[in-house]
């Protein structure tokens, strides 16, 4: 016999009651989510960390020799840039390399960091190399322009001081193969290279012309015959020049021509003069 005094007994239960409704089943077990793929891969190894510091390393060396370049050659060609400073900061990026050449040395917690440090400071480095060298290549096809300009303006004068020593050679001969004395060397130097002429047959010539015009390349006769050889009418001459009238040179051409065809030898027009009077 237990006494209840006081205490509330709960009335049994019969067991077919307890084995539907005082034991419940259990509650169903969540399963693991499943984690996708692309998150998975979404997080960076430390082999890719790694390769990354390399690259962005590697890169930084490349900026670097890019902007000692360029300060060479602004250097060597010795012009002035229109940015004015050619300078180029590479003290961030310098220390930049620093860091990343002890990666080995580092968390690699820390190498992303650096890595994108490095990456930006390489790009301000190479913004500023691009502005100077093509600040650079404009100031170098600017000289090469002008430096091609001041050549054809010194080919210009040259060919233009030539022009005028010519014809400045010109005027003189003329003047000299228009006096008596220069038209006899103008005829002898003549006769012995286009006609095989020597001095036996110069003598000859001298005598003929000297009779006929006096070497006067002027000579006029009331006849119409013209000039040093007399030529009749004088505008015959014009097949050796358009000058034949103020040129005792083209008059000469002339008249060593009409005698070679027309007698052979200036001895045998010469001789021809001496007998008729006229040649």
């Amino acid at each position: 016999m237990i006494a209840t005094t006081g205490l509330a007994v709960a009335a049994p239960l019969s067991m077919p009651d307890a084995s539907a409704s005082a034991f419940s089943a259990p509650a169903a077990t969540a399963s693991p989510a499943t984690v996708p793929l692309a998150t998975l891969g979404s997080t960076p190894t430390l082999q890719a960390v790694s390769a990354s510091a390399d690259t962005a390393a590697a890169d930084a060396q490349s900026a670097l020799s890019g902007a000692a370049s360029v300060q060479a050659d602004i250097a060597t060609a010795g012009l002035p840039l229109s940015v004015g400073d050619t300078s180029v900061d590479t003290a961030a990026l310098n220390d930049a390399v620093d860091r990343l050449s002890t990666s080995d040395l580092l968390p690699t917690v820390l190498l992303p960091a650096l890595s994108q440090n490095a990456e930006v400071e390489t790009q301000r480095v190479n913004d500023r190399v691009a502005v100077l060298r093509g600040s650079l290549n404009d100031a170098v096809a600017a000289k090469a322009a002008a430096d091609a300009a001041a050549e054809a303006q010194r080919k210009a004068e040259a060919a233009a001081a030539a022009e005028a020593q010519r014809k400045a050679d010109e005027a003189a001969a003329l003047a000299r193969v228009n006096t008596p004395d220069g038209a006899k060397e103008y005829a002898a130097q003549l006769a012995a290279q286009q006609y095989g002429w020597g001095d036996d047959q110069f003598s000859c010539l001298s005598s003929l012309w000297t009779k006929e015009s006096g070497w006067n390349y002027q000579a006029y006769n009331p006849s119409g015959a013209t000039g040093i050889p007399q030529s009749l009418p004088g505008d015959k001459m014009a097949t050796f020049g358009d000058d034949w009238q103020t040129n005792a040179a083209t008059q000469i051409k002339w008249g060593l021509d009409y005698i070679s065809r027309g007698y052979g030898t200036p001895c045998a027009a010469w001789g021809h003069s001496q007998a008729t009077n006229w040649y």
